[in-house]
C-alpha cells in the first residue's frame, strides 16, 4: 500500500502544483479573485488593491532578505524612488503610465544595486544600518530636492489611461483591481520560477553559508549586488503603483515605519517564502483595519476607545511580532503548512 507522494520523474517533481488538491485550492483561488471585484464595494476594493500592492513590495522584500540573507530596513526609501520617478516623469513629461512604471522600477533596481555594494564587505546589524542610512539619504533627497521633487510639498499625479479609457474618477478602484492584479501575478511567478534557477539558487548559497558558496565558484559580490538590484525593481514598482493608484505622491508615505511594516510582513508570513509574503501582506494590511472595526464597535462599551485605537494598533502589532518570532519563527506559511501536514497524516500523529 503506497503511502505518500511519489514521483517518477522530475518532470512532475518540479511541477508547481504537485498534487490534485494543491490544484483545486488553486482554482479556489484563481475562482475568488475574478468574482470578488464584481460583488465587493469599494471599500473592499480598496483593500484588495492596497493588498496587491502591499503583495508585490513583500515579494521584492523577501527576495532580498529571506531568500538571499541581506538584511534591509531601506524599504520605504526605495519605494519613494519608485512612486517619485514615475509621479515625476508622469507629472512633467506627460509620459504615459504604462511606461513610467517600468522607467521606475529600473531606475530604483538601480539605486538599489548601488546601495547593495556595501553588501560584498558588511552583514547581519552593520548591513542593516547601512539600509538604514539609505533610507535616510533617499528621504533627504526628496525633502531636499525642491527643483525636482517639490520638497516637502506633495506631487499631484495626473490620472492614468489605458487603451483611452481613464483610471481615475467614478469606478478607478475596480479598474486598478485588474492592473494591480496582472502585476502581482507576474511578479509571483517571477519569484517563484526565479528560485527554480541557478541565479535563485546562488540567492540561497549566500544565505545559506556565503563563504562555502564563495568556495563554490559563485561571485559573492555579483550576486549580492544582483539581489539588492532584483528586489528593489520590484520594490519601485509597488512603489510606482502607489504614485498612479492615489495620485498623489508624499514623503510620509516612505518613511522607516513603512520599511519596518513591510519587515514585519515577510517575518509574520514567513522569511525565504513567496507564499509566506503574501500571506504576511494580508495579514498586515487587515489588522488595523481589523482593530479600527472592533474599537468603532465597542466604542459605546468603552469610553475613549476612540482615542485608544492609534496606541492599540501599535501594541498590538509589535506584540504579534513577538508571539510569531517566539511560538512560530517561521511564520503564517509553517502554520498554514502543520494544517495541511496534519489533514494529510490524521489520523496518525506523525
Amino acid at each position: 500500500m503506497e503511502s505518500g507522494i511519489f514521483f517518477t520523474n522530475y518532470k512532475d517533481d518540479m511541477k508547481l502544483r504537485r498534487t490534485p488538491a494543491e490544484k483545486i485550492r488553486l482554482v479556489l483561488v484563481v475562482i475568488f479573485i475574478l468574482v470578488f471585484p464584481f460583488f465587493a464595494s469599494n471599500y473592499y476594493l480598496t483593500l484588495a488593491n492596497q493588498i496587491g500592492i502591499a503583495v508585490i513590495g513583500a515579494i521584492g522584500l523577501n527576495i532580498l532578505v529571506g531568500f538571499t540573507g541581506q538584511i534591509s530596513l531601506g524599504q520605504g526609501g526605495f519605494m519613494a524612488v519608485g512612486a517619485y520617478t514615475a509621479g515625476i516623469l508622469a507629472a512633467r513629461a506627460g509620459l504615459p503610465f504604462w511606461i513610467t512604471i517600468p522607467i521606475a522600477s529600473l531606475v530604483t533596481a538601480g539605486v538599489g544595486a548601488f546601495f547593495g555594494i556595501p553588501s560584498l564587505r558588511l552583514k547581519g546589524l552593520y548591513l542593516a544600518i547601512a539600509t538604514l542610512a539609505a533610507q535616510e539619504i533617499i528621504i533627504w533627497i526628496v525633502t531636499n530636492w525642491n527643483v525636482v521633487t517639490g520638497g516637502t510639498e506633495a506631487l499631484v499625479v495626473p490620472g492614468a489611461e489605458l487603451f483611452g479609457i481613464a483610471l481615475s474618477g467614478r469606478g478607478s478602484d475596480f479598474k486598478w483591481y485588474w492592473i494591480i492584479l496582472v502585476f502581482a501575478i507576474f511578479t509571483t511567478m517571477f519569484a517563484v520560477n526565479l528560485f527554480r534557477s541557478r541565479v535563485g539558487r546562488a540567492f540561497i548559497a549566500i544565505r545559506d553559508q556565503d563563504i562555502a558558496a564563495e568556495v563554490m565558484g559563485i561571485n559573492i559580490f555579483h550576486y549580492k549586488v544582483l539581489a539588492f538590484a532584483t528586489s528593489s525593481f520590484f520594490v519601485g514598482l509597488a512603489g510606482a503603483l502607489i504614485a498612479h493608484y492615489r495620485l498623489i505622491v508624499t514623503w510620509e508615505r516612505f518613511t522607516i515605519e513603512t520599511s519596518i511594516t513591510y519587515l514585519a510582513m515577510i517575518i509574520i508570513g514567513g522569511l525565504g517564502s513567496v507564499s509566506g509574503s503574501v500571506y504576511g501582506a494580508i495579514f498586515i494590511t487587515l489588522l488595523p483595519v481589523i482593530l479600527i472595526n472592533l474599537g468603532r464597535s465597542l466604542r459605546g462599551v468603552v469610553p475613549g476607545m476612540a482615542a485608544l485605537i492609534p496606541q492599540l494598533q501599535l501594541g498590538v502589532f509589535g506584540l504579534v511580532i513577538i508571539i510569531f518570532l517566539i511560538r512560530e519563527p517561521e511564520g503564517i506559511v509553517k502554520v498554514w503548512r502543520n494544517i495541511k501536514d496534519y489533514f494529510r497524516l490524521w489520523p496518525f500523529s506523525y
